[in-house]
């Protein structure tokens, strides 16, 4: 059964650290690093959630991979997430070189349709470029055939967790030191109360704005609201409340029960490392 056509590539930030952590830690010999893609494809949209690098060299003349050491580590992978497969390949860099279309023969072996990513980590431009390509025959038989290839769109998705990190490393950005601290959970819950009056502030003003006539009307951005408001419960205002406070309570509940258990703990601690007198 053929695979089916890639229409669109979804990838994850863990990936984008692992390649950027994989260049910087390179030989200083070497120009780029390349490595392989983990993830899933159903029905031509490619999740890229995982990535490995594998040692090669290359020269002017030759580029030369080690098979074995890409083969152990995928087996590695798969022993802890069997439902990511090989879906392609990365390499570093801002162009699809000479060497690409060997590597990807390789990569069609073990998956068809392979995708070829690249990451410019040089910064040209002043951006982190990405790019996403599948490999195209082109030519008549019996003559020589040639591969081309075809970019594909590419979207950056996180789960939740990761969202979250993404949000503590921006926060990062802006401190003297780059060092943020975890907030507590009734903390965390203010800021995302705070956030999402933010965020809810920011739609009732633009839509007071098309309203009025001071923006364009947009179907696109109406059609995702719509989506928003008819996706919200309809629950009455004093069962919510009653529903927030129970969960509140229970949030509460828990983290006195956590701060007993660490006094416990730290109390069981101090005596144990008392030192008692012999016996006489």
């Amino acid at each position: 059964m053929a695979a089916p056509m890639i229409r669109e590539v979804r990838m994850h930030p863990v990936v984008l650290f692992a390649i950027v952590d994989s260049y910087e830690r390179r030989k200083e010999d070497a120009k780029r690093v390349i490595g392989t893609l983990l993830g899933t494809n159903e029905n031509g949209i490619v999740e890229v959630t995982n990535c490995f690098c594998v040692p090669h060299i290359e020269s002017e003349d030759e580029v030369a991979m080690d098979m074995e050491f890409a083969k152990n580590t995928l087996d590695l992978h798969q022993k802890v997430s069997a439902k990511e497969d090989v879906i392609g390949w990365y390499a570093t860099g801002n162009e699809v070189t000479e060497y690409s279309r060997l590597i990807h023969t390789y990569y069609s072996k073990e998956t068809p349709n392979p995708i070829h990513l690249t990451v410019d980590t040089t910064l040209q431009g002043k951006h982190l470029g990405i790019h996403a390509y599948v490999s195209t025959s082109m030519g008549a038989p019996p003559g020589t055939l040639g591969t081309m290839f075809t970019p594909l769109d590419v979207d950056i998705v996180t789960y939740d967790p990761e969202n979250v990190a993404l949000t503590k490393f921006k926060k990062a950005l802006w401190s003297g030191d780059q060092f943020v601290k975890s907030a507590n959970d009734m903390k965390q819950v203010m800021l995302s109360a705070v956030d999402v009056r933010s965020l809810l502030d920011t739609v009732s003003r633009y839509v007071d704005d098309v309203i009025n006539g001071k923006l364009p009307m947009d179907n696109t951005v109406g059609r995702l609201l719509m989506n928003i408001v008819t996706g919200v419960p309809q629950i009455d205002p004093e069962d919510f409340e009653e529903m927030l406070n129970s969960n509140m309570k229970d949030m509460l509940m828990i983290l006195y029960l956590a701060k007993q258990t660490r006094t416990q703990v730290l109390i069981h601690e101090r005596l144990t490392s008392v030192s008692l007198p012999p016996e006489t």
